[in-house]
């Protein structure tokens, strides 16, 4: 066994997500990402000494959403508390935040790593606001200082220290973003910083109960990022400790330009913090009637989804998994096939020109010009062999798209591209192609039987996609074996 082998990394992810409200979680304040720096700001969330601030109703039901998506409990007294630290972008030199009554407790997010599924256990969900942001790439002597995020609401998920690798840690961050974006409660963009994870990492020799000292690497800004900066710590502190030196508990910050962690700072505890409860809020409570209000409007989440797909519409696994994946994606399918019933022909369009197209045009799913019941009746000339799936998706599709309001079958004849069922018209390109090929019709007389798809092809080719190649099938074998 190497050295490397004999540890066990233990690892612990917070992630942050932004919530799509419209206003700030204490004040009106717009929450829009883009806009020109410290205009969506206010005396309040400028802190300005004699303003108050107001709960923002819409983040509390969402932070439940989460929590009940997460199989958490959810805590009906729950207060404010004041978080003391001072950074030049935090005006208050103090957070707003939750400190012993966490809005969900405990819980949990499934995840599969190589087909291997598992519940990482989570330790809370709070509400907290979100700090301004510190710019220091504009100007060379000073920090510039944008004040329009803070205040933004947001969700710090906690997990237990219940990952070992980094691509379990990979595979958390990926399923807490899709799940937000199901919900529609964050929009998950990490490159815009609407969502953001620490990870505390430390090791400890496989067997051992105690956890080593940790680091914290803060605000990885990407999923990929996240796994890279895991993966540098573990084998950074195992060299530590195989090497003899101390392993300082510390905040980190990763260089994704060359794949490194460095130090900021010694870690704070969270007595460091002063924490007391926030005098300008009243306690809240959360009833029964919410909760269960709430938990009924919940939408289908991938895994029910998923399962959904294949018990009842018998779709294969692959399948189920892509159209789950994403909600407007799922929810696009589940359009089509509430006008047919051919469901893994609805999926194979989704699957196949639907999501080529999006791919090339930069376009999202709800913005296709092309709606659901268009794909059902596509779907209905391909199953009465009128058109191919193959010229329906090359020939008809890219017409619908520039002319939605027009039908499929009509196209299908403007384009002339109709399958010809004329006995008449097939025999005749049959017979055109055998006669052009009399030496491989030979070898396929002597037992190349696999030959049967070039002549196939060749016909297909002929008829310029016209040909019913179910009835050119036929034909053939007649033909080829008289």
């Amino acid at each position: 066994m190497s050295s490397f082998e004999k540890y066990e990394a233990v690892i612990g992810l917070e992630v942050h997500t932004q919530l799509l409200t419209k206003s700030k979680l204490f004040c009106g304040d717009s929450t829009r990402f883009g806009s020109t720096p410290n205009t969506n700001i206010s005396p309040v969330s400028l802190a300005h000494p004699g303003t108050l601030p107001v709960m923002n109703k819409k983040a509390i039901d969402y932070a439940i959403k989460l929590g009940l998506a997460f199989n958490c409990e959810i805590v009906r007294n729950n207060y404010f508390a004041r978080k003391n630290y001072f950074y030049p972008d935090l005006p208050k030199g103090y957070q707003v935040s939750q400190h012993t009554t966490p809005i969900c407790k405990n819980g949990y997010v499934t995840i599969n790593v190589e087909g291997v599924q598992r519940n990482i256990l989570l330790n809370r969900i709070h509400l907290e606001e979100d700090a301004g942001k510190s710019i220091h790439d504009i100007d060379e002597k000073y920090t510039c200082i944008d004040l329009n995020r803070a205040g933004v609401p947001l969700l710090e998920i906690v997990s237990e220290p219940d990952m070992h690798t980094a691509e379990e840690a990979f595979a958390y961050v990926t399923e807490i973003r899709k799940i937000v974006r199901y919900l529609q409660i964050c929009d998950g963009n990490m490159e815009e910083g609407s969502m953001r994870c620490d990870a505390n990492v430390s090791v400890r020799l496989k067997g051992e109960k105690k956890l080593g000292t940790k680091v914290e690497v803060k605000n990885l800004n990407s999923i990929r990022n996240v796994k890279r900066a895991i993966d540098y710590e573990i084998n950074r502190l195992i060299d530590l400790i195989e090497t003899g030196q101390e392993v300082m508990q510390q905040t980190r910050s990763f260089d994704a330009s060359n794949g490194t962690t460095f130090s900021l700072r010694s870690k704070e505890e969270a007595n460091d913090y002063r924490y007391f409860p926030e005098p300008d809020l009243t306690p809240f409570l959360i009833t029964d009637e919410k909760i269960t209000t709430i938990r009924e409007s919940l939408p289908d989440l991938p895994a029910a989804l998923e399962k959904k797909f294949i018990s009842e519409y018998s779709l294969p696994l692959a399948d189920a998994k892509v159209l789950s994946d994403d909600r407007e994606t799922a929810t696009f399918f589940q359009n089509i096939i509430s006008h047919t019933t051919n469901y893994k022909a609805a999926a194979n369009w989704v699957l196949g020109p639907v999501k080529s197209y999006l791919n090339e045009s930069d376009t999202s799913i709800e913005d296709l010009p092309v709606k659901p019941k268009k794909f059902a009746k596509l779907i209905e000339i391909v199953e009465k062999e009128s058109v191919s799936f193959g010229i329906a998706a090359s020939k008809i599709f890219p017409v619908l798209l520039q002319y939605p309001a027009k039908e499929p079958i009509e196209i299908a004849e403007e384009l002339n591209v109709l399958q010809e069922k004329n006995d008449d018209s097939l025999n005749t390109w049959v017979d055109e192609v055998l006669s052009k090929m009399p030496d491989k019709v030979l070898e396929y007389k002597k037992g190349k039987k696999n030959l049967i798809g070039l002549f196939s092809g060749e016909i297909k080719k002929l008829s310029k996609g016209k040909a019913d190649m179910k009835a050119v099938n036929q034909i053939l074998n007649q033909k080829l074996n008289q």
